[in-house]
């Protein structure tokens, strides 16, 4: 199972160089197996209306969250510790340190962008790493 970063849901959402990466995990990893953080959904709230692009916000709400393509998970205050703990261990921002937590809470594949990740315990793998495991996949 999969937690999809903020850098990876709004690569595909911006529409930047690797959306087409990221389309295609959308497209051949099945639903039940894709879970961003509450986190990433408000982050991804915030950014998207400041830049005026409200339509995208509820149309990914819409296509991808209301269908269960893609279920979210949060960390309750209790995980404010462990969030701490990881910034200050692996040199992250609080974004990035609750993203690590929360994929170690639920046991998944962190897939970002980001290389920060990569300085973790869990480490990272971009959308392309993951399509290459696929069953399939050359």
């Amino acid at each position: 199972m999969y937690l999809l970063d903020t850098s990876v849901v709004l690569e595909f959402l911006l529409d930047q160089d690797k959306a087409d990466d990221v389309q295609a995990l959308l497209e051949r990893v099945p639903g039940e197996m894709l879970r961003i953080t509450e986190f990433t959904l408000y982050s991804t709230g915030i950014l998207l209306l400041r830049r005026k692009l409200a339509d995208r916000l509820l149309e990914f709400v819409e296509d991808f969250l209301d269908t269960g393509a893609v279920s979210v998970i949060r960390l309750n205050h209790s995980g404010m510790a462990d969030i701490v703990q990881t910034a200050s261990r692996c040199l992250l921002d609080f974004d990035d340190a609750y993203q690590c937590v929360a994929a170690g809470k639920y046991d998944l594949t962190l897939v970002s962008f980001d290389a920060d990740f990569d300085r973790t315990e869990r480490g990272r793998k971009t959308p392309a790493d993951v399509l290459k495991e696929l069953p399939g996949t050359s």
